[in-house]
């Protein structure tokens, strides 16, 4: 989980970038209840009615308020209105803070009022109280003007009813603007403008909900391309110890599968995980300025949340650590069966394999149902505790209602705080079942990258290297064992490679001929003694160096996906066109090229399905020879080609490789024998060197392999030869 922190931290300014547009979206979602509840409770319910001090009131509805408050409030609230105008109605002057200062003394006014309204509707209509009429307003102010003067003594049984209705202060405001005719066009006013307000709040969290996707997109997606370039970067330098330690298998696998689960939670994290926690504990803050709201509610379901966060991961998290070792597994077994098509159908084995396939698929997918299960589970028990939430809210916040204590738009405002405080742990939950599968692709990511190479660059200060390479190739003593290895791979290995000569390798399978001429381009390192080059040990030299001298052609002949003159030119522009058509020539692959439609622009398949084995060696072979390299490593690349050829490639290379190093490694007698010298390996150890005539004579390995391929009179015709 770390780690994936890790990779943000490399893009701060976009993450930070993204916090403050979440809390302009969080600001926006949790204003908007607030405006549902003034719409809901003051926009409908009150008119539109926002204080208890009207902006505009006739003078004898004025003088009837002013009346029935204490004398310095009065005073106070005859000079906050201008004169009277042609109609008898006076304005509001006194501005946003003289407003607050009469507020309490109008509110109890107001509704003393408002009830004496009531009352004479009810004695109008025979009952005890009813919605009062302008009519009503007006015999009541007329009652009270006809009393005159300030400081009206309410009863105390009044007094009482008035503290218990002092909410309904707003109604006697809106009937006033009900008698002067503008109520409508205030509520409308007010309904235009809050929902103004809302609407401007919902497109600026629509505009900001969309740049904070665009900017986590662009995050996440540089984050993908930058571990794909190290991952891409480490393996590339790796030595064959290295691929060997991951498998190639699970390597694609890290390089796709896992970096695309850690590239998704990352747009996860900044879309969901920094907005949760601010919607969350917003939510909780206006929440807790609703008093009267059943608060408990929220730490229960918060409580049964995190039950049952804990309880699904404990279930799940084993499981998604053994899911990404299961895609290793599938990968490893798809990638052999589809390598291997062609054997596994001369072996009549479809059968055999087909239930390998099954078996790594069928665990895979056991797991992954497991996992889609119980988290199948998170779902409806999140909705459970949501409507159990609103059902609880909508229970005893209608006893509370009841009494007074909140009102319609307040109870809605607790609705939806509470849902999108439950939401936000919601979300958490959500992401929480994302990170531990994307935790573990990122430790698998993060092992690649720190796993070092065990081949690479000296240090120190390179030694002085000479101007002129002669390609002279020195084996001092060399061992080799492979990693956890029991034995050692190669032993006391010494020779010399001299330029314009043919230096040639044979010996029984296995016997370590390969692993020695991988250690000329250090594919791997020695284990003791040294390969030098020139008399400097290759690995006192700078790897770019050192493979500039060399033309390695592998012993199963690569080619990649392009044309075969991108393949000719593969070591890069020093290679021209030229040097591409004169290396096909001496490969003898002219002839094959010439004959294609499209001859050197021809199209190469991925890893050359698309030419035969032995094409795909001369290309190989040809691609070398285009590099003009100091040096020619052939490990047994003469194999797929028939004698003529053979014999042809190797005059028509002879040519060109005079003041070269040539050192082949073979299995076939034909291709060695006229080397200028022949090292015979036998488990590690060389055994014999020398021409094809000398080790007839001195080494029995040499002529048992000799014997093996040539008839009798063959031996006596080449070794008269030599």
């Amino acid at each position: 989980m770390l780690k994936i922190f890790k990779h943000l931290a490399g893009h701060l300014a976009a993450c930070l970038a993204v916090v403050a547009l979440l809390l302009v979206q969080a600001y926006c979602d949790l204003s908007l209840p607030d405006y549902t509840s003034r719409i809901v409770d003051t926009g409908i319910q009150l008119g539109g009615i926002e204080s208890a001090v009207p902006d505009q009131v006739r003078a004898s509805t004025l003088d009837a308020l002013i009346a029935l408050m204490d004398p310095a409030d009065g005073q106070a609230a005859r000079a906050s209105y201008a004169a009277p105008d042609a109609d008898g109605v006076q304005q509001y002057t006194a501005g946003a803070q003289g407003r607050e200062e009469l507020e309490e003394a109008f509110s109890r006014a107001d509704t003393l009022l408002y009830l004496a309204s009531a009352a004479q509707a009810g004695s109008r209509q025979g009952v005890q109280s009813a919605s009062p009429e302008p009519a009503d307003l007006d015999a009541v102010t007329a009652l009270v003007a006809s009393l005159g003067g300030t400081g009206f003594q309410v009863p105390a049984a009044m007094e009482q009813a008035v503290s218990a209705a002092e909410s309904q202060a707003a109604l006697l405001v809106r009937l006033e603007y009900q008698a002067m005719g503008i109520a409508d066009q205030v509520q409308t006013a007010y309904l235009l403008r809050v929902g103004g307000q809302m609407l401007a709040l919902t497109l600026l969290m629509v505009v900001v909900a969309v740049l904070v996707g665009l900017i986590a997109s662009r995050v996440s997606a540089a984050i993908g391309r930058d571990l794909r370039q190290g991952v891409f970067r480490s393996v590339v330098g790796y030595s064959n110890a290295e691929i060997d330690r991951f498998s190639t298998a699970s390597l694609i696998t890290r390089t796709t599968n896992d970096i695309q689960q850690v590239q998704f939670v990352c747009v996860i994290l900044l879309r969901v995980v920094a907005y949760a926690p601010i919607l969350g504990i917003g939510g909780i803050l206006h929440v807790m300025r609703l008093r009267n709201g059943p608060s408990w509610v929220i730490v229960a379901a918060v409580a049964a949340l995190l039950g049952v966060v804990i309880a699904l991961m404990q279930a799940a998290m084993p499981k998604f650590r053994l899911m990404q070792i299961l895609v290793d597994r599938l990968n490893l077994v798809s990638r052999e069966i589809l390598t291997g098509i062609m054997p596994i159908r001369a072996f009549s084995r479809e059968k055999f394999e087909e239930a390998r396939f099954d078996k790594a698929n069928t665990d895979l997918m056991r797991t992954q149902l497991f996992t889609n299960r119980v988290m199948s589970v998170m779902m409806p028990a999140m909705m459970l505790i949501m409507n159990g939430c609103t059902l609880l809210i909508l229970w005893f916040g209608g006893h509370a209602m009841e009494t007074g204590g909140i009102q319609v738009g307040d109870l809605i405002a607790f609705i939806t705080y509470t849902m999108q405080i439950v939401m936000s742990f919601l979300m958490l939950t959500m992401v929480a079942v994302m990170l531990p599968r994307a935790g573990v692709a990122a430790d698998r990511i993060d092992e690649v990258l720190n796993t070092p190479a065990s081949i690479h660059d000296p240090e120190g200060p390179v030694p002085a290297l000479p101007e002129h390479w002669a390609g002279e190739v020195r084996f001092e003593d060399v061992r080799f064992r492979y990693p956890g290895a029991d034995a050692d791979a190669l032993e006391g290995i010494t020779f010399t490679a001299k330029p314009g000569e043919t230096t040639a390798i044979i010996g029984s399978t296995g016997c370590g001929k390969s692993t020695l001429l991988n250690l000329i381009p250090r594919f791997y390192d020695v284990s003791g003694g040294r390969v030098t080059i020139d008399g400097v040990d290759v690995r006192q030299m700078p790897q770019a160096t050192l493979h500039d001298l060399l033309g390695y052609v592998p012993q199963k002949g690569v080619l990649f996906s392009g044309t075969i003159r991108s393949n000719l030119k593969f070591a890069g522009e020093k290679v021209t066109e030229e040097d591409a058509r004169k290396a096909a020539r001496i490969a003898q692959a002219e002839e094959f090229i010439a004959e294609k439609p499209q001859g050197y622009d021809s199209p190469i398949a991925q890893g050359g399905s698309n030419v035969s084995g032995g094409q795909k060696q001369r290309l190989s072979i040809a691609r070398a020879i285009a590099k003009r390299p100091r040096i020619y490593l052939f490990d047994d690349s003469f194999s797929a080609l028939d004698y003529k050829t053979d014999v042809a490639l190797r005059r028509a290379l002879k040519a060109e490789t005079d003041n070269a190093t040539v050192i082949i490694v073979a299995q076939r007698i034909s291709t060695v024998l006229h080397a200028n010298r022949i090292l015979v390996l036998d488990e590690g150890r060389i055994v014999g060197q020398g021409t094809h005539a000398q080790l007839l004579e001195t080494c029995p390995e040499y002529r048992e392999i000799a014997r093996s391929q040539l008839s009798q009179k063959e031996l006596q015709m080449k070794g008269g030869a030599e």
